[in-house]
């Protein structure tokens, strides 16, 4: 069970009610019925006993107390599962029901059988639909927050139960707007919105469309059926006029007779008012608990499918990096060339789109972390000759426990469904001890750079403060590959360094270096002080940009050393790469 983010056992799997038979009770009465009867005719007292206080009936007011302190109980990690974790997917039977629950073991029970119901694989030892459920919140939360968190607003109460949205149409200034016909027509101004496009949703229907408004502009959207919201000039007279209202054919002042919009009348505009009953319908029905998606690409790696059609060849890399004493971040980067990717030209745009699918399994085929991920690849179609020699990168970063897992990713070409590319490997994340001087992975990448305070710790390819997207080769043996015309950069970081007890600072020179794998030759070196670095902490963060236009082409390695004077430790990473 996963209670928010966390998971625990079910104590209720080890607790029972064991019934006694009553077969030598019966067999007494059986044989002695008058006895039996006479036993039952004589009152309590006059057998000496006094009556059972437990087998009372109790007072009215006696059960409201009872029913009330069983509420109370409701608390911790129970209130928040309810009230937080499942708030967007759970009925109101089912909350009810488990509200009057009376204690612990009869709510873990409940809650695992909800999960069950959910299951689109019961078979499986892992519930798909919780990982990818607790996973959306994970996202809301980092995405949609606006004063108060990300699943609590409307569009993370959609993604939570509907997943990425497959286009979104987004306006984050507002500004000028042109309407559509079936909105009057017309230039107008509006608020910042955002149009979310599913092209079908299970039990909901095809092409929705689902429209937020941040009117308040403090980047709370939230979800409208009104179109008219969006709308900033539409309580200013005489501006934003529809192409009717321009012609002195309708008035601004008729929008407001009623009705659940306020659009102004233009050609098509009888035909969406008999619409309105059906946004209504829509609406409801988005509370409803959505599918999970990409089940196609989850059964080539639980069930190990035969591929029918031809590989999509990929290649994949990971890195470690410490984040507690306990967690390390994985960041996976998944590399496919354009040229592997169908593209399907229209109006001038050619568009790729891959699903990708990432499950990390303990060695017992427990899911603990699964992600899925829809991958856009759009180019002008002039330039999409050209751009068939570039590479396409995805990546993601995982929190694990250090051991022993099995990484599986199954890819799809949505536009060539039998084009499917499966990878699987063993993951062993390391232990960070706490007295041992430790490094990251040593990530080489031809762009990095400092992003802003906003994107610090989110987005694509950023650990950090910093964007850096690793180059990935086709396997671990084989050297990335850099141009002259490129910059290498590289980053790592280290942990433990000591720390003087006098002075409160780390003491250690840090080089870096590159070398001529041919000849061992030393092209350039580099020392540096810890201090210099960050003077007063046990971990730093190297990071360089080199030009390599001075390099000849051919085999090379940078190598970074840690010498702490303090410990009296040594450590170095090593990465080789190719100039080309």
């Amino acid at each position: 069970m996963t209670l928010n983010g966390r998971s625990f056992l079910f104590a209720a799997l080890g607790c029972g009610l064991v019934f006694i038979p009553a077969v030598g009770l019966l067999a007494q009465q059986t044989a002695n019925p008058s006895a039996s009867a006479q036993q039952q005719a004589q009152p309590a007292s006059s057998q000496g006993q006094e009556p059972d206080p437990l087998k009372r009936e109790r007072s009215d007011k006696e059960k409201f107390a009872a029913q009330k302190a069983v509420r109370q109980e409701l608390k911790g990690a129970y209130k928040t599962w309810l009230n937080q974790d499942v708030l967007w997917i759970i009925t109101d039977e089912e909350a009810k029901s488990f509200k009057n629950l009376s204690n612990d073991e009869e709510r873990d029970a409940f809650i695992e059988q909800f999960w069950l119901r959910r299951n689109p694989n019961p078979d499986s030892p892992e519930n798909e639909f919780r990982e990818e459920h607790y996973r959306r919140i994970a996202y809301a939360n980092e995405h949609f927050a606006a004063g108060k968190p990300g699943w609590k607003t409307d569009r993370g109460h959609i993604y939570i139960s509907f997943g990425k949205p497959d286009s979104i149409d987004s306006h984050p200034s507002g500004g000028s707007y042109n309407r559509p016909m079936d909105e009057g027509g017309g230039e107008t101004s509006t608020f910042p919105f955002e149009t979310w496009h599913y092209r079908y949703l299970e039990g909901v229907g095809e092409n929705i469309d689902l429209e937020f408004v941040d009117s308040c502009q403090c980047g709370d959207y939230h979800y409208t059926i009104d179109r008219s919201e969006k709308d900033a000039l539409l309580h200013v007279p005489g501006a934003g006029q529809t192409e009717y209202e321009q012609m002195g054919m309708a008035k601004k002042a008729d929008r407001f007779k009623g009705g659940m919009e306020n659009l102004g009348t233009g050609p098509m505009s009888s035909s969406q008012q008999s619409k309105e009953f059906d946004r209504i319908e829509q609406a409801a029905k988005l509370f409803a608990p959505p599918p999970i998606k990409f089940t196609d690409l989850d059964n080539f790696i639980s069930e190990h499918k035969l591929l029918t059609g031809p590989p999509f060849p990929f290649d994949v890399r990971t890195d470690f990096i410490k984040v507690t004493d306990s967690t390390v971040l994985v960041p996976i980067t998944v590399q496919l060339k354009n040229r592997d990717i169908t593209f399907v030209t229209k109006d001038g745009v050619s568009k790729g789109v891959v699903n990708i699918l990432i499950k990390v399994t303990t060695l017992t085929h427990k899911t603990v972390q699964s992600q899925e991920d829809t991958v856009s690849v759009e180019q002008p179609a002039e330039l999409l000759e050209k751009s068939l020699n570039h590479q396409s990168v995805y990546w993601k970063a995982l929190p694990l426990l250090p051991g022993l897992y099995r990484l599986d990713i199954a890819i799809k070409d949505v536009n060539n469904p039998d084009h499917v590319g499966l990878y699987g490997r063993s993951l062993n994340v390391p232990t960070y001890n706490d007295e041992k001087l430790a490094t990251s992975s040593l990530i080489l990448a031809d762009e990095m750079n400092i992003v802003s305070s906003r994107e610090i710790g989110a987005g694509s390819c950023v650990i950090g403060n910093t964007h850096i997207c690793p180059r990935v080769s086709a396997n671990p043996a084989t050297p990335v590959t850099f141009k002259r015309a490129q910059e290498l950069n590289f980053w790592m970081q280290v942990y433990n360094l000591g720390i003087d007890d006098a002075t409160k600072s780390n003491q250690a020179t840090v080089t870096y270096q590159i070398t001529q794998t041919a000849t061992g030759a030393v092209i350039f070196e580099k020392e540096l002080e810890s201090k210099d670095l960050g003077a007063h902490s046990d971990q730093l963060t190297v990071e360089k940009s080199l030009p390599m236009a001075g390099l000849e082409p051919g085999k090379y390695k940078v190598t970074i050393k840690i010498n702490d004077t303090i410990s009296k430790q040594e450590i170095a990473q090593s990465a080789p790469f190719v100039v080309e």
